[in-house]
């Protein structure tokens, strides 16, 4: 998805109406179907993935914010008013109201678990989070993690992340051209905004959704297509400016 955005938006022969047009097509149709599914949280990923592209090619901030706004709007009418998406409207209102709602299990289980872990956690294979909480090996690994290792190893974790975004976008800066910068610039977002969704839902700055760990979180799509994303970064990042 990145690379054809990047490729029709870099297309200096197309009309620059035509090239916006004909990305807000295909990330509809991309949209749509992981809406089906429902997946709103791969749907504001992918989104989100695509508004960085258009932003960074140039397009006018006002046309931007008008997009954002419907695309919030949408939602918020799939989330009251579709009953397919009742579930997400439960959590949001848990993340706002304790007391209330039945989606607090799994974040004060992660919660919980990276209090008793502390600075160094209580040792491999101690922890009791995984077996305490559906899907502890996916969207809560950085709790298991740190109970298991304690804090210190999430503050090297986020460390690794940061030094990999940052010899990205050192990368960009020098880079000439305007496609390979688009890709780059869409392939490490796409991979910050995941990574960012899920430690945030694990220390409750986010309502509970199904966000897998780049690189860490068990499941073989995941760590498939994560890969294919980081072999476009290397391959890239590896060519020789002219």
């Amino acid at each position: 998805m990145i690379v054809v955005l990047a490729t029709i938006l870099c297309n200096n022969k197309t009309n620059i109406l035509f090239k916006y047009l004909l990305s807000t097509i295909l990330i509809s149709i991309i949209s749509l179907l992981l809406i089906i599914q429902p997946d709103i949280g791969q749907t504001l990923l992918v989104v989100f993935s695509w508004s960085i592209l258009i932003f960074t090619s140039g397009i006018n901030i006002l046309i931007l914010l008008a997009i954002f706004f419907l695309v919030v709007i949408l939602l918020t009418y799939l989330v009251i008013y579709v009953p397919k998406f009742d579930y997400i409207q439960g959590r949001i209102f848990s993340f706002f109201d304790r007391e209330t709602g039945t989606h607090n299990f799994q974040s004060d289980k992660a919660i919980d678990s990276i209090t008793s872990g502390g600075f160094f956690g209580k040792g491999i294979g101690e922890g009791t989070l995984k077996n305490r909480v559906p899907e502890a090996h996916t969207d809560y690994i950085i709790s298991v993690i740190s109970e298991e290792f304690g804090v210190v190893a999430i503050m090297l974790i986020l460390l690794l992340f940061l030094i990999f975004i940052y010899m990205v976008f050192k990368k960009i800066s020098i880079e000439t051209n305007d496609k390979i910068k688009l890709i780059l610039t869409g392939s490490i977002c796409l991979i910050l905004m995941q990574a960012t969704i899920h430690i945030g839902v694990n220390i409750r700055l986010f309502p509970t959704t199904g966000m897998t760990l780049p690189f860490l979180s068990y499941g073989g799509s995941s760590i498939v297509s994560t890969s294919i994303l980081v072999g476009i970064i290397l391959n890239l990042t590896k060519r020789k400016i002219n």
